[in-house]
């Protein structure tokens, strides 16, 4: 007899069929030598302390590092503490006797990392020493599936893949319990949560917020300058960006005055736009919450879907390429799309015309290829379910596209010893770029492929160089500079996919790819245990810290726990263990020293929490009272966004302080700010029409100017 188990009982039914195991029984399918059971995800994880004899949060007990981890079932919340999940150790019964009764299993759980550890702790927990395969496949599909039974996997192979799933568990474990018990020690009211990723995660967004909230805009002026030949009208920007008002608007002036214009250069390049790679999770998940605005959570969740429904490969996949083999067999899959409504016509001319071969490649290709839909047709599927399979389809046909050819014209002009320039581009060969546009789609945001079209289809007239016009008009623009924006889930899965660092780049993207924080897998159920532990919410499409959050941030910024880059080259370690190129023992050893570094920074921390309500009156909504935090003021009504952080250039304002701020809309002069080059200076503050923080600065001696002098002593936020 040949045991079987899957991750989900959906999967489990499919396997059944097609090995011919018909008879249903509680928890496993059985019939012609084989017994498919299910593991209902993670069933078995790693014990809690009190297995270890420590009870309660105490002092002495940290750090809590396990000589050897022991294994337990599934938890959940009861009335005191936790208790072992009644479903799971129900089906774990289901398995033992499954196992019990056979003389090998196959290992059909899902083909990476997590799906692997499911199994192997169950095997373990269970002391199961019954011989095991691996199914290995990318697809539900009956092909697929009869393809991985006739070429199943020793389950030796996938060693690798086991340490570093397991070396991952127990560093999360490791870290989470420690930081965590430390932390709500030290604050000493209430329980709080640190991660091994959460909080690095969380630390990116508390600066990225901090940072947009106190950012003081600067006024900025731009001179432009229109100018039309052979009825075509185009306008040139000055390169130069002015400070000085009274600057801009004497250059201004002078334009006005002698409005003849000279060409000085004309830069012609022709650009080959590669086609974008293939989805994989992490980019699929950012392109449907940039259009569509889905959670990545959700998305993972519809994708699972329409994977078990046999219309995609595996969608947990970090992979941007296929393989040779998988290639031979796209246009075969492709014709399962010439019924599309928006993309069979597209589809026709490109089998025609042979495919791109950009994303084939065999060495970066890692467990599982890149996104693709199978050839199974999509009838029936709900909205959402149709969006994002249109978006894997849409990204077929762009990656397998030849390449976008464009010209590219960029025009200096000189005009009252004033230099301005211009810029246009014009697509020669639409070829990827045709997919959306014959399709009809109005829902192409700008990725990372449109980085240098900056003004996309333009058209500029003919023009030599020495030749000189006059002008239509001339404009003086102000403008003002703006803080980095909030992070959206998209944005925010770029930051992690990059370990912070902000990347254009596709090639040091991929470089990078082993280093971030998480794996695509886990990115989203990340973001989700942040919200649900009351550390960030959904504001619109953006992603807010709450107070507790900020307050979590304050504390770890600058403490080991939150380091970004080291968690992300722990990323690059693991899987390093998962090619077999580095080793698990000597991966924990660093964690259980690194556990201890932050155990002891979090005990040793003065950690205060506090919030002070007040009768202040919120000077944005009018309604609600404003609540003073360790960080921030915020508002107290939920409908109002209204926050204003203590610490100003280097100064942190007092409860007093942001009161009469609030009340008067102006406070000062004080002293003690701190410039970016580190000069003292002295200055008023003022709320402004928009409830920006500005510094208001005093008269300087034999000078009329009541602001600061220009350009010198103008202190940075």
């Amino acid at each position: 007899m040949i045991a079987i188990i899957a991750e989900k009982p959906t999967v489990a039914r499919e396997i059944a069929k097609i090995v011919g195991a018909t008879s249903r029984e509680e928890g496993y399918i059985e019939g012609n030598n084989y017994i498919v059971t299910w593991a209902l995800g993670h069933l078995i994880g790693l014990s809690m302390p009190e297995n270890y004899g420590l009870k309660g949060f105490k002092r002495e007990n940290l750090p809590i590092i396990p000589e050897t981890f022991t294994l337990q079932p599934r938890q959940v919340k009861a009335e005191k503490g936790y208790k072992a999940d009644p479903g799971a150790l129900k089906q774990l019964r289901v398995i033992k006797k499954v196992f019990d009764r056979c003389d090998s299993i196959i290992v059909a759980t899902d083909a990476g990392r997590e799906g692997e550890l499911i199994f192997r702790y169950i095997y373990s927990y269970l002391e199961c020493n019954k011989p095991f395969r691996r199914l290995w496949i990318s697809s539900l599909t009956e092909k697929a599936i009869r393809e991985g039974l006739n070429n199943l996997k020793k389950g030796t192979d996938y060693d690798n893949l086991y340490y570093a799933a397991k070396s991952r568990s127990e560093a999360d474990w490791l870290v989470g319990i420690n930081a965590s018990q430390a932390l709500s020690i030290t604050v000493g009211d209430g329980v709080y949560s640190l991660g091994r990723v959460q909080t690095p995660t969380l630390a990116m967004i508390c600066s990225r917020y901090k940072e947009n909230k106190q950012f003081i805009p600067q006024k900025y002026w731009q001179l432009g300058v229109g100018i039309e030949k052979d009825n075509i009208s185009f306008k040139a920007q000055s390169k130069e960006k002015y400070s000085d008002k009274e600057e801009a608007e004497k250059r201004y002036r002078l334009l006005k005055a002698n409005p003849t214009v000279e060409v000085k250069k004309v830069d012609k390049k022709a650009i080959s736009e590669e086609a974008p790679l293939l989805f994989d999770l992490t980019g699929l998940q950012k392109k449907a919450n940039s259009l569509f605005g889905f959670p990545a959570e959700k998305m993972l969740g519809i994708a699972q879907t329409l994977y078990e429904k046999k219309l995609i490969s595996y969608p947990r996949t970090g992979s941007k390429y296929i393989s040779e083999d998988v290639f031979e067999q796209v246009p075969e899959t492709m014709k399962f799309i010439k019924a599309h409504p928006k993309y069979g016509e597209y589809t026709i001319g490109l089998l025609k015309d042979g495919l791109n071969r950009q994303a084939v490649n065999d060495k970066k290709v890692t467990d599982h290829h890149a996104l693709l839909i199978t050839d199974v047709f999509a009838n029936e599927l709900k909205k959402e379910e149709r969006q994002v399979y249109d978006l894997i389809v849409c990204r077929m046909l762009e990656a397998f596209s030849p390449k976008c050819q464009k010209e590219q014209t960029t025009v200096s002009i000189v005009s009252n010893d004033m230099e301005f320039e211009a810029k246009g581009s014009v697509i020669i060969e639409a070829g990827w770029r045709a997919v959306q546009k014959k399709s009809g789609d109005k829902t192409e945001d700008k990725d990372e492929n449109n980085k240098n079209n900056d003004v996309p289809n333009s058209l500029l007239p003919g023009l030599s160089e020495n030749e000189k016009l006059q002008s239509t008009g001339c404009s003086l623009i102000e403008k003002q500079t703006k803080p980095k924006p909030l992070f959206t889930e998209s944005s925010l899965l770029t930051a992690m996919e990059n370990a912070g660092k902000e990347l254009d780049d596709e090639t040091q993207r991929q470089a990078m790819k082993d280093c971030g924080l998480g794996t695509p897998a886990t990115r989203a159920a990340i973001i989700e245990t942040l919200i649900s532990r009351g550390y960030i919410i959904r504001k619109e499409k953006t992603l807010i810290p709450t107070e507790k959050g900020m307050a979590i941030y304050g504390i770890v910024k600058s403490m080991r726990i939150a380091d970004v880059e080291m968690t992300g080259m722990w990323e690059e370690t693991l899987a390093k263990i998962e090619r077999g190129e580095d080793n698990a023992e000597t991966f924990m050893k660093s964690i259980g020293v690194y556990t201890s570094q932050v155990t002891a920074e979090l005990l040793s921390s003065n950690i205060v929490f506090k919030e002070t309500s007040s009768n202040v009156c919120c000077p944005k909504c009018k309604e609600g009272n404003i609540r003073f935090y360790p960080m921030v003021a915020r508002c107290s009504s939920e409908h109002c966004d209204f926050t204003c952080f203590r610490t100003k250039a280097g100064k942190t304002l007092t409860d007093a302080q942001l009161t009469e701020l609030f009340e008067k809309k102006i406070l000062g002069p004080l002293k003690g700010f701190k410039s970016k080059a580190g000069n003292d200076f002295e200055a008023s503050m003022i709320l402004d029409e928009e409830l920006n923080v500005k510094f208001v600065f005093p008269e300087r001696k034999n000078s009329s100017n009541t602001n600061y002098k220009k350009g010198k002593g103008k202190p940075k936020k």
